[in-house]
C-alpha cells in the first residue's frame, strides 16, 4: 500500500516537483503516491504544477476559509486555526496518511497536529535548532545565516509539532557558505539539497 500523500504549499513549488518527479519516475515502485495538493495562497505556482501532473489541489487561504472580511479582523492565530481545520477537512476527504510541509507559510495548529501526529514533515532551509521559529522562511533564513556570519547552511527535515520548527530532527543537508555570498546565490546552493532532502524525509515517513 502506497502512503497516500498530501503536500502543503505557499509558493512556487519547486520542492514539490521533486517530490512529483520521483513519484514518476519511480511508478509503481514508488512507496508514496501523491494525492492532493493544498495551498494557503490562492496564486501559488505550485498548483500548476499539481495540475500538471493530474494531481487535484485545494486552495484553503484565510479569505477562502474564513470570508475576506472574517479574514481582514481575524488575529494570526484564528486564521492558523481555520486554516489548519480547513486543510484537516481536505486530508479526510482524501483519505490522507502523511502530510508534507513544503514550503507552506501557514504555522499548523489544533487537531491536525493531533491527528498526524509523528506523520507531518517540514522542509527548514537552515541547519536547525539554528535559525527556527517564528519569521524564519524564505530569504530571511538566508540573510540572518550571512548576517551571524556562519561557515556552513544548509536545510533540515523534521517532523512538526506544536513548537514552530521544534519537532525531531530526521535529516540535514550542509553547504558551505562562501565569503561572497548573497542570500539569492546561497539559496541556489541550497536549493539542490532540499529537492533531494524531501525526498528522502517522504520516504523515511514511508518505512516507519
Amino acid at each position: 500500500m502506497k502512503l497516500r500523500t498530501c503536500v502543503l504549499v505557499s509558493g512556487g513549488g519547486t520542492n514539490l516537483q521533486a517530490l512529483i518527479d520521483y513519484q514518476k519516475e519511480k511508478g509503481e515502485s514508488c512507496p508514496y503516491e501523491i494525492v492532493v495538493v493544498i495551498s494557503d495562497h490562492k496564486d501559488a505556482f505550485a498548483l500548476e504544477r499539481a495540475k500538471n501532473a493530474g494531481i487535484p489541489t485545494a486552495i484553503k487561504s484565510p479569505y477562502a476559509v474564513m470570508g475576506k472580511e472574517t479574514a481582514q479582523a481575524a488575529s494570526r492565530e484564528e486564521k492558523r486555526q481555520a486554516v489548519s481545520n480547513a486543510m484537516l477537512q481536505v486530508c479526510n476527504e482524501y483519505k490522507v496518511d502523511a502530510i508534507v510541509e513544503a514550503g507552506c507559510l501557514t504555522v499548523l495548529v489544533g487537531d491536525i497536529l493531533t491527528k498526524y501526529e509523528n506523520k507531518i514533515i517540514n522542509l527548514h532551509p537552515a541547519l536547525l535548532p539554528k535559525f527556527g521559529g517564528v519569521g524564519m522562511w524564505g530569504h530571511h533564513v538566508h540573510e540572518a545565516v550571512l548576517a551571524a556570519g556562519e561557515k556552513e547552511s544548509g536545510c533540515t527535515v523534521h517532523l512538526v509539532t506544536s513548537e514552530c520548527d521544534g519537532g525531531k530532527i530526521l535529516l540535514q543537508k550542509k553547504v558551505p557558505v562562501m565569503p561572497d555570498d548573497t542570500p539569492d546565490t546561497l539559496y541556489a546552493r541550497i536549493a539542490p539539497e532540499e529537492h533531494k532532502a524531501i525526498v528522502e524525509g517522504l520516504l523515511l515517513l514511508c518505512n516507519q
